[in-house]
């Protein structure tokens, strides 16, 4: 008799819609292991602005891939996919159920689907394209790509002029659309039997939620956070600082602006992540999307197959 595969768990959906509490709660009903799919929550030092789970959580469930990177260095969803692999195969091995969860679309695909054949590189392209960038700005380039590559765009967040010009650098060096490139064949996943669920709020409770967690993380310390990394030496120009609210806070840290000011500007902006996240994760067919109320009971029944997986 062919064994039975083990079970992975997914948990998105947009940022504030409550998936971290869920997946902790998941965790400690079937002694799970959460695997962050979160593209800012890898640095170091970045803490209040990413909503890490706080020590006392960590010290009750397991997380992984949070703080494997410096923050002045580049973390690519090739690198997450690799070491978040070998994370769950570890988690799995143990007889752990290994949980993936997060908000960064791009992460979660390239885990699950492998990413595209051939690292695409030109380098004389690249410095033109950069050039060019600093000289235009990263809403230029977001523009440029928007109107080549809309489903691409779609995918970056305007301010991000590194991944902006990195989909301008596959589009112009091979004439495709870097959102058409597909992965070549990856039966890794198929060691898995994988459960996605989504977490979906409706749309007015998902606002005030976010407009809470923006208040209560400047109120926790994310300019005293986003202070030191800026004393230490830490460019705004960063990747690390793509990460919504950073260049908010660290403007309100500078005296350009006032709190309310950079809250009101975090919170349109985290707003408009949303609606990207989920755009992206709406191609998740095979997902169980759930409101945040009965998400606990659902996924429990789900995993237990005692719920069709077509429930919405």
């Amino acid at each position: 008799m062919t064994p039975a595969r083990p079970t992975l768990l997914v948990v998105f959906g947009p940022t504030g819609a409550g998936k971290t509490e869920l997946a902790h709660a998941i965790a400690r009903e079937r002694g799970g292991e959460i695997v962050s799919a979160d593209a800012f929550a890898v640095y170091r030092g970045l803490d209040v602005g990413t909503a890490k789970p706080s020590l006392e959580s960590r010290a009750g469930v397991p997380y992984h891939m949070l703080d494997v990177a410096d923050p002045e260095e580049p973390f690519s969803a090739g690198r997450f996919a690799h070491e978040a692999r070998a994370v769950v195969d570890d988690i799995a091995a143990r007889g752990r159920l290994p949980i993936v969860c997060g908000g960064s679309g791009f992460y979660v695909s390239a885990l699950l689907g492998g990413l595209p054949p051939g690292e695409v590189r030109d380098p004389a392209l690249r410095e033109r394209l950069r050039g060019w960038g600093e000289r235009r700005g990263a809403e230029a380039a977001h523009r440029f790509l928007e109107r080549n590559d809309p489903v691409a765009a779609s995918r970056i967040p305007m301010a991000n002029l590194r991944y902006s010009l990195r989909a301008l650098e596959i589009l112009l060096a091979t004439g495709f659309r870097p959102s058409a490139r597909r992965p070549e064949g990856d039966a890794w996943p198929e060691r898995f039997r994988i459960v996605k669920v989504g977490v979906r709020p409706r749309r007015a409770q998902l606002h005030a939620r976010i407009e809470d967690r923006v208040r209560r993380m400047l109120d926790a310390g994310w300019g005293e956070e986003v202070r030191r990394l800026l004393d230490r030496g830490l460019s705004r120009d960063s990747n690390s600082f793509q990460a919504i609210g950073y260049r908010e806070v660290s403007e309100w840290m500078l005296g350009r602006m006032s709190r309310e000011e950079a809250q009101e500007r975090i919170v349109i902006a985290t707003r408009g992540l949303a609606r990207r996240q989920e755009t992206w994760f709406a191609r998740e067919r095979d997902a169980v999307w759930l409101a945040p109320g009965d998400a606990l009971a659902n996924t429990l029944a789900l995993l237990d197959g005692e719920v069709d997986r077509e429930t919405r």
